[in-house]
């Protein structure tokens, strides 16, 4: 039976409806904008001042042409591939054999230890203690320095520990009851039931590793070692861009092709986020949800 649609319901919709469209365009506007600068014409992009719903003069890949010809975009590309993928591996390993021990009411130390733990989130050494604590691991200018002391964080270990704590006992009883261990437990039993939650902290994971630039700016002096985030960091607010495979006029140019660089850094660096993150999104709010009520 169809329920007949009040006249506030109807103009409370067509408001609704309005007001997501102009959010919605509001979120992807700077992205269609980014796009579609990053494919104009040097000269064109910089005369422009109005939003770009379409590439400003000529269509052209030159700006492209600039940014993987640089070696350093290639490189620090590899390297921050090297740092998402050994660094989410490592992360989420240790958040999540971490989590499943505090979440076992047999570990009778746990309250205690999770309360130091939470502690860290509100107070911590600061940065030049833990410069000092980094520098005396001999971890300055070496790729450990992205995988090792960051494997573990506070907020990711409390949404898998919850998670964990929300499966019924009786399945782990149950286990034991057949021989199984704490290894067998773990990964025949919570892990396969917790996955919308691990896909998210995963989530987490890689985009904070390939976001990453603050602390790599600081513990490495190698540019060899420099994710991705550095390169485009330099190239947006430093201005560097060596243009090793440059022609001669466009090195005599190269202001002109400085803002269109820049706008095809960013498009090359955001591009694989924007890749991965659709397959993940249907885990993102389920998981979430059963990470912060269930326990």
């Amino acid at each position: 039976m169809k329920v007949k649609e009040t006249p506030g319901r109807k103009i409370f919709r067509v408001v609704n409806v309005l007001f997501l469209t102009a959010i919605s365009f509001i979120c992807l506007a700077p992205i269609l904008y980014t796009v579609m600068a990053s494919f104009s014409d040097p000269v064109s992009l910089i005369n422009s001042r109005s939003m770009l719903f379409w590439p400003a003069g000529e269509i052209t890949l030159s700006g492209y042409e600039l940014v993987f010809g640089n070696k350093s975009i290639w490189k620090s590309y590899g390297n921050t591939i090297f740092y998402v993928t050994a660094g989410t591996i490592v992360g989420i390993f240790a958040t999540s054999v971490a989590a499943y021990i505090f979440s076992r009411k047999y570990f009778a130390p746990k309250n205690f230890c999770m309360l130091l733990i939470s502690f860290t989130m509100l107070f911590n050494g600061g940065l030049i203690p833990n410069y000092i604590l980094i520098s005396r691991l001999g971890l300055i200018d070496s790729r450990l320095v992205m995988i090792i002391p960051g494997a573990i964080n506070v907020f990711n270990l409390i949404v898998l520990r919850t998670a964990f704590m929300g499966i019924p006992d009786s399945l782990e009883e149950s286990a034991r009851l057949d021989g199984a261990g704490d290894f067998c437990i773990f990964f025949r039993i919570i892990a396969p039931l917790s996955k919308a939650t691990i896909s998210v902290v995963v989530l987490f994971i890689a985009v904070a590793q390939w976001n990453s630039w603050f602390l790599p700016s600081l513990y490495f002096n190698d540019r060899d070692l420099f994710p991705l985030q550095l390169i485009l960091r330099e190239i947006l607010i430093v201005g560097n861009m060596s243009l090793t495979n440059a022609s001669s006029d466009v090195s005599s140019q190269f202001s002109i092709y400085t803002l269109l660089i820049q706008y095809c850094t960013i498009v090359v660096s955001t591009l694989p986020i924007l890749c991965i993150y659709p397959f993940i999104q249907k885990y993102f709010a389920k998981g979430v949800m059963i990470g912060s009520i269930k326990g």
